[in-house]
């Protein structure tokens, strides 16, 4: 799994267990998958090409390195993806985010496409897709299709907890999109629910059933 990496940092995995608790409040979960999307977020961007400037303090000049080349979007896959985003946000201030919302043909069982909002400049973008869990992989995979239609070039995928057959299914349909994951879990159980997971994400941040 060359194009999967998965976090191992002590903070992200402590919050991670407490994500997992059932007994975790709807406000608790809420902040902490903001606070692990923010953590993420630093190694998901951690190649990005910097660019010599210099800068006068008070004191000399600095040489310092800010952000270069291509400007950045965040694209969550509705509903569960927009707890993702604060924590993104608040740490790319000047990121735009753009909205994929999807659902299940219940006849062919396929992804279709019901919202889709992107900024107008998104081929130019580097593209951070989130969602807090990749199961079985076809949400995913139909988004990254859906913004490759639609110009995008350099896409990740960041997902807190990630089931194997959902990694196999991305790197069969998008070998080039890197996956940055918080965890990798054992499997799908019969009903599509990653094992041991944490439930449903989108019922849990949203207080829903």
């Amino acid at each position: 799994m060359s194009n999967l990496c998965v976090f191992d940092h002590p903070l992200i995995q402590h919050k991670l267990s407490v994500l997992r608790d059932e007994k975790t409040s709807v406000k608790e979960f809420r902040e902490l998958i903001s606070e692990i999307s923010m953590l993420m977020c630093f190694e998901v961007t951690r190649n990005l090409a910097l660019e010599e400037v210099d800068v006068q303090t008070p004191v000399a000049v600095a040489k310092c390195r800010r952000l270069a080349g291509k400007k950045l979007a965040v694209v969550p896959i509705l509903r569960a993806g927009l707890g993702m985003v604060d924590g993104m946000v608040n740490m790319i201030p000047n990121v735009k985010v753009g909205h994929i919302g999807l659902f299940r043909d219940p006849e062919t069982l396929e992804p279709v496409k019901y919202y889709f909002k992107m900024p107008p400049d998104i081929g130019e973008r580097d593209v951070i897709v989130v969602d807090p869990m990749l199961a079985t992989g076809g949400s995913a995979s139909a988004a990254v299709t859906f913004l490759k239609e639609a110009g995008a070039k350099s896409i990740r995928l960041m997902d807190i907890i990630a089931a194997p057959e959902g990694v196999e299914r991305m790197q069969k349909d998008h070998p080039d999109v890197d996956i940055y994951v918080a965890a990798l879990d054992d499997h799908l159980n019969d009903h599509g629910y990653i094992v041991p997971g944490l439930g449903d994400a989108g019922d849990r941040i949203f207080g829903t059933k």
